[in-house]
């Protein structure tokens, strides 16, 4: 049993795709979603840098370096396109 706390993530548009699911949860000790995001793109195929994506903690937009706290849910936005 690990004495991580737990994370609700959320993929968006093509990292939904790439993970093959839209939502999950994580056991992680990482204290940013920056960290927890470099996290999932050492185990999954994500394919995209933090840097052209966007956010959410607790359905906010927020800087990467925020910081976590147990429970939070991080969303993964990469950009949308439309017609």
């Amino acid at each position: 049993m690990s004495d991580h706390p737990s994370y609700r993530i959320y993929y968006f548009g093509l990292l939904a795709d790439r993970r093959g699911l839209r939502e999950e949860t994580i056991t992680s000790g990482a204290a940013t979603p920056a960290a927890i995001y470099a996290e999932l793109l050492a185990i999954h195929p994500l394919g995209m840098h933090a840097e052209h994506l966007r956010v959410a903690v607790n359905d906010e937009f927020a800087a990467w370096d925020h910081p976590l706290q147990p429970g939070d849910t991080v969303a993964l936005l990469p950009p949308m396109s439309g017609g």
